[in-house]
């Protein structure tokens, strides 16, 4: 049987808004995280319906930033597209006006109908004006796939069902662009909705070693190879039939 390549899993993003200082984007999952400096999202009437699974790679995407060249938002979808497979479920925590549930949407969506984008936000405004750009923006196939809310993210759970594993959870946080800026996302709720983000998040390497390690011994040897210095490193599973 041929080993299993896995990469230590990374589902959770958070794209900080901020009014003063420059926000950032923030990669978290078992490896320490990644920070990259970024900008606030745009409004859904400057949005641009390039289709984002031809965007820029995450190299490129980052070395466009670096030299003023590319967008935060533009190095966040970058690393969603090496992360989403089509077909899986995904949550942007943070709709606003709706540009990073479009990009979510068509990373996920495929012509079997599978895949879901489970979006919030506790304006109704938000939502509104999200529900209104997806119309304008994708078919009523693709629209099927999203299902919005209007409440906090930091209750994602009641939302998410319990047998839908998350693939990626997606925040943009701060004020809503072209709304009322007295309206801001707190760090209390902001933390709580990581922390139900991190629950709902699934886990393949732990899945993998759960099963390995789940195999009778008299039939099945199990290993795993991973570097002690290197956290991100990919993790070797190798099972093999006596």
């Amino acid at each position: 049987m041929p080993p299993l390549l896995l990469r230590s899993p990374l589902s959770l993003l958070l794209l900080r808004r901020s009014r003063t200082p420059p926000p950032l984007l923030l990669r978290t999952s078992l490896p320490p995280p990644l920070v990259l400096p970024g900008q606030r999202r745009h409004s859904a009437a400057s949005a641009q319906l390039a289709d984002p699974l031809v965007a820029p790679g995450v190299d490129e995407a980052v070395a466009g930033f670096v030299i003023d060249k590319r967008k935060a938002t533009e190095v966040a979808h970058a690393v969603w597209r090496s992360i989403v497979r089509k077909g899986d479920v995904v949550v942007d925590a943070t709709c606003g006006n709706g540009n990073d549930t479009f990009a979510l949407l068509k990373m996920v969506a495929d012509e079997s109908g599978r895949g879901c984008v489970y979006g919030m936000d506790i304006q109704d405004t938000a939502i509104d004006s999200t529900s209104s750009f997806l119309k304008m923006a994708v078919d009523s196939q693709q629209m099927e796939l999203v299902k919005l809310f209007p409440i906090c993210h930091s209750r994602m759970e009641e939302i998410v069902p319990k047998d839908s594993p998350v693939r990626l959870v997606a925040f943009n946080l701060g004020y809503l662009p072209g709304g009322d800026k007295t309206i801001v996302t707190v760090p209390k709720t902001a933390e709580l909705a990581l922390q139900a983000a991190s629950r709902i998040v699934r886990d393949e390497l732990a899945i993998v070693e759960s099963f390995a390690s789940s195999l009778p011994v008299d039939t099945w040897v199990s290993c795993k190879f991973e570097m002690i210095n290197r956290p991100v490193a990919p993790v070797l599973v190798l099972l093999h039939k006596k």
